[in-house]
Order: structure tokens, then sequence, then C-alpha cells
């Protein structure tokens, strides 16, 4: 950048791209601007600009320690790390004076967010804190970084269920934590469930934790037996399934059990008990909904039992590019790695997004007509019809 660039940015104003500092900021609103470009589209911050946007500078001899001082920044304030590139350009009409130009990069293990733990984004109109939805947007946009690798602060194996977690990874592997030459911090940090600061991260909580709702009250599945056919009826029976996720998933299925009706079918000449639905039809609903449903958004998982029919939600929408017709033609971009990977190390699920055709090839078998997967501004639904008792 040369003093005309700078003097066609300081025409143009503040934006997505520029952001104008008089002096160097405290390290905590520098490290927001700094996140705020990375984790948009990059850009310039630059220094020595006042409020009527005119170019007044810094001191010549501020120049090293500004400079210092914004390198340290980048790479102590912000998480993860950011290198910024540096220049000056002298003021003409000031003695000993010039612009600091900060060229932040776009960055590439967005997103970023300071060492409070605040994410920021850059707008036309400046710096906001990213809400819920943007966050979702950058963290589904990285490739290197997922939701269910978020540490959960303030956790720590002393928060797993190791005796759960052991058996797991015997099951898995074939082999004992002992038998693997490993500490179970690194067992648990090359799985992906710990951070290096030794924190938990979504999915190791999710999965092996002993209390999973004391950090994420929303990570549950609220079950309520309907009486009738819509909200409006009492709620015959009703269980909030709390514990880690296959805990949730057993609970759910428990539950649907008790509440569809039996149909008795002879064989030869015993009677045979069968559910009125086939179980496989919720196992995987309410697999999908545990390991692709949005963590960030802060509610339940939902199933309700109506007279006519059941009804799963699942919280959030489905990650860019997926739709409902995607969905069902079994195209799946896994939002939760982690949680995926060691749900089909438990044999729950296949990787291979055959859960949503099984599902609409059951019901249609089963009922006479398919289920309806609906997908609303805050969740996704699958409405799964019951059989007429009567036939």
């Amino acid at each position: 950048m040369d003093w005309n660039d700078l003097l066609e940015r300081l025409g143009r104003g503040e934006g997505i791209h520029t952001e104008f500092k008089l002096k160097i900021p405290h390290p905590d609103d520098l490290a927001a601007a700094i996140v705020s470009m990375a984790n948009t589209d990059g850009g310039e911050i630059i220094i020595g600009v006042n409020d009527l946007r005119q170019s007044v500078g810094v001191d010549l001899n501020e120049l090293d320690a500004i400079m210092k001082q914004v390198d340290n920044v980048a790479r102590n304030n912000c998480e993860p790390p950011l290198t910024v590139v540096q220049e000056t350009i002298p003021i003409p009409h000031g003695k000993d004076k010039l612009c600091v130009i900060i060229h932040v990069p776009k960055g590439q293990q967005r997103p970023y967010r300071t060492n409070r733990g605040v994410y920021y984004i850059r707008t036309t109109s400046g710096r906001q804190q990213a809400s819920r939805e943007e966050l979702l947007r950058l963290f589904q946009s990285a490739e290197a970084l997922h939701i269910d690798e978020l540490p959960c602060r303030g956790t720590s194996t002393a928060d797993l269920d190791v005796p759960y977690f052991l058996k797991f990874f015997q099951h898995a592997y074939g082999l004992t934590i002992e038998e693997s030459g490993l500490s179970l911090e690194q067992v648990l940090r090359n799985m992906r469930l710990l951070t290096k600061d030794n924190n938990l991260t979504l999915a190791g909580m999710a999965l092996f934790g002993r209390q999973p709702q004391h950090f994420y009250p929303h990570m549950a599945v609220y079950s309520a037996r309907m009486e009738g056919k819509d909200m409006s009826g009492d709620i015959l029976d009703r269980k909030d399934i709390e514990g880690n996720l296959e805990s949730q998933l057993l609970g759910a299925e428990a539950f649907i059990r008790l509440h569809l009706r039996e149909r008795h079918r002879i064989r030869g000449f015993e009677p045979e008990r069968q559910l009125e639905l086939p179980p496989e039809i919720f196992r995987e609903a309410i697999i999908n909904a545990l390991v692709h449903r949005d963590y960030t958004v802060r509610a339940p998982l939902r199933l309700l039992i109506f007279d006519d029919r059941v009804e799963v939600h699942t919280p959030g929408k489905p990650p860019n590019t997926v739709d409902v017709e995607a969905m069902k033609a079994g195209i799946h971009v896994p939002r939760n790695p982690i949680i995926l990977t060691h749900m089909a190390k438990m044999g729950y699920v296949t990787r291979i997004g055959s859960g949503v055709p099984r599902i609409f090839r059951l019901v249609t078998e089963t009922v006479g007509r398919p289920p309806i997967l609906e997908l609303t501004s805050a969740e996704l639904i699958l409405t799964v019809p019951r059989p007429d008792p009567y036939l």
C-alpha cells in the first residue's frame, strides 16, 4: 500500500475490510479487531487515523513498540494464533509521522476467537460479536475444526466415566489402555476427546461424560405421549432422558416401545407379539438426530407420540448444501464427525448415509405411505404415521 492507496481508503471510510485506529489500542480491542477480520474476509487495520478520517500518524520513535505489540497480540491473544503482516507509510505533511498498516489474512483455521473466548466477525457497519448462526457457518466452512471438537471449559478427565470408556475402548480396538502403551490422556487426545489443555471436548462429554447435562443442559431427549392428535391434548406420560448419547438412545427406544401398540400374529401354533412399527425406524431416527444435531442450538431433541403419529424434532438445520431431498437420497455432510466415528465403533451407525432411506422404506412397507421430513427455521421434523389400529 502506498500514500495514494491510503488516501483512497480514507475516502471510502471503514467497512468490511478496513478499520481505523488513532493509536495502538488495548490488547483486548486489537485482538477483537484482528479476529473479526480473520473470521470474515481479511483486511487492514490502519493505525494513525483520527475520527475525521485524517491521517495524523504515530511517532517514529513509537514504531518498534507498536509493531512488537501487534505481533504479540496476534500470536498470544488470538486463538488459534495468527500471523499478520505490517507495513508503514510515511505522512508527507507530518515530520517523523507515519501510519501503520496491519494486513490481516482471511484465516485458514477459522473460526478464531480472542483469548477471552469471544468470536467476532466484520460487517459493513463494523465489528460485532458472532451470533450463534454466524458461528455455526464459520464452523461449517472450516475443514480442520468441527463443533464437536470444541473444548468443554472447566472439565477434565475427572468428568469422564472412565469404566464406561475403558469398556468401549477394549470393545472397539481389541486391547486395553495398558496394552496400547499410552496414557489415558494421550489416548483421549488421539481420539479428539480431550484437548491439549486437558478439557474434554464436546464429543468427549457427550459420548463418555459422567454428567453431560451439568455442562450442556440441552443435551437431552424430551419425550412425551400426548393424548389425541395435537399439542392441545393432555400429556399422558413424559420422560426427560439424559446421560451420555448411548443412554439417551436406549432411553428413547424404551419410551417408544412402552407407548406403541403391540399386534399378535400367529406363526404356526404360537402367537407372536410385534410392535405396530418396526423398532428399527426409531433407532435410525434417534441415532441420526443425536449424531447430526446442531449442538450450538440450546434446545433438546424432542420425541412426541400422538394417537396417529410419532414425531422426532431435531434442533437446528442440516449443514450447508444438505436439504430434505438430499437426505432422502442418502446424502449427508457430517456435522459432528468425532461423535459419528465413535458411534460407528459402537455399532450404531454405518457412516454411509443409509439411515434416512431405510426409515422411508420401512415406514412405507409397514404403513403404506412414507413418513414426512420437514425443515423449519429452527429444526428438522420427522413425522412417522402410525398404522390404523382397526386394520
